[in-house]
């Protein structure tokens, strides 16, 4: 077993241990999710969990935030910042942290690592730990980070999740492995929460195999991108509790055109139950969209350890 799939398998009791009561965020007229990467990826799916929820939000990349913060939200001082990032050190996250505290925002550092830059540069630390061996693709991390936020909005999680996260990794990594094999475009699909994991789901099998990917709200997916679709795309479904019959109409069409499709929550070439709060399916689902990403690498024969043009952390000089 290699270090990125022991990271994946063995990162559940990191949940158990990140699982607890968290007081509610700071009152502000918005909540700016800022990250990079998978932290931008979750960023969204937060800011989408916060408006459903009634709490105005965004989620803006880091670089964006720190040049114009202002194309974001006009009164930009104003709001609660959560700043997201594995290390604690990315370039652009950390100097939007500043830029913020600086302006007079209060900011939220959600990180795990508790003596970095972002940790110091914050007003309120949420931070977990997490599995020592992760390298340079991002695994626990992820998940306890999107943990992390999913309390910060109020929302529990119970310790059942786990077992529910568990069980989708070990069904799903007993069929999906060949569905993708021969496949060399695959879609991952969501909508409201569930585009930020979708986006999450394809950055991993690209990054760790190096595979065509790309990530889109269901419904958007016939307004163009659909043309690409025929017998070597697979599509991950990651199916909205209130749009299902929508999804799954998309689903058919796909299939019609020669798709292979996974269906997290409703129909598809392999198919997934999510028996848990809607709120928690992207968090439920992320360890075998990460195990998806690990097999298709094996499959190319590629060291996940060692992603081609990636480091653990970025930093600009």
């Amino acid at each position: 077993m290699g270090l990125t799939e022991r990271t994946i398998l063995e990162q559940f009791p990191y949940w158990r241990a990140a699982i607890a009561p968290v007081p509610p965020p700071n009152a502000a007229p918005i909540t700016v999710f800022v990250g990079c990467g998978t932290s931008y990826n979750l960023a969204l799916s937060l800011a989408a969990i916060a408006n459903a929820a009634g709490r105005s939000a965004i989620g803006v990349p880091g670089g964006e935030w720190v040049n114009g913060p202002q194309n974001y939200w006009t009164p930009w001082q104003t709001a609660h910042v959560v700043a997201l990032s594995r290390s604690g050190e990315t370039t652009e996250t950390v100097a939007a942290a500043k830029a913020s505290r600086a302006a007079g925002a209060h900011v939220t550092a959600i990180t795990v690592e508790r003596d970095s830059a972002l940790a110091a540069n914050c007003d309120r630390l949420l931070a977990a730990d997490t599995h020592p061996a992760e390298g340079i693709v991002m695994t626990s991390s992820a998940s306890l980070m999107l943990l992390l936020g999913i309390e910060l909005l109020g929302h529990s999680v119970a310790p059942s999740l786990i077992d529910t996260a568990r069980g989708l990794l070990d069904s799903g990594d007993a069929k999906l492995p060949p569905l993708i094999a021969d496949r060399s475009h695959v879609v991952f699909l969501g909508g409201g929460h569930l585009y930020g994991i979708a986006l999450e789901g394809a950055l991993k099998l690209m990054e760790m195999s190096q595979v065509f990917t790309q990530g889109f709200h269901p419904l958007e997916y016939r307004h163009g991108p659909i043309s690409l679709v025929d017998h070597r795309t697979a599509a991950v479904m990651l199916y909205g509790a209130d749009r299902r019959a929508a999804e799954a109409k998309l689903v058919g069409e796909l299939q019609g055109k020669g798709a292979r499709v996974i269906g997290f929550g409703g129909p598809g070439d392999a198919s997934f139950d999510l028996p848990c709060d809607p709120v928690l399916v992207g968090l439920a689902c992320l360890p075998a969209l990460q195990l998806l990403g690990e097999r298709a690498a094996q499959a190319h024969d590629i060291d996940t350890v060692a992603p081609r043009h990636l480091t653990k952390v970025v930093t600009l000089a």
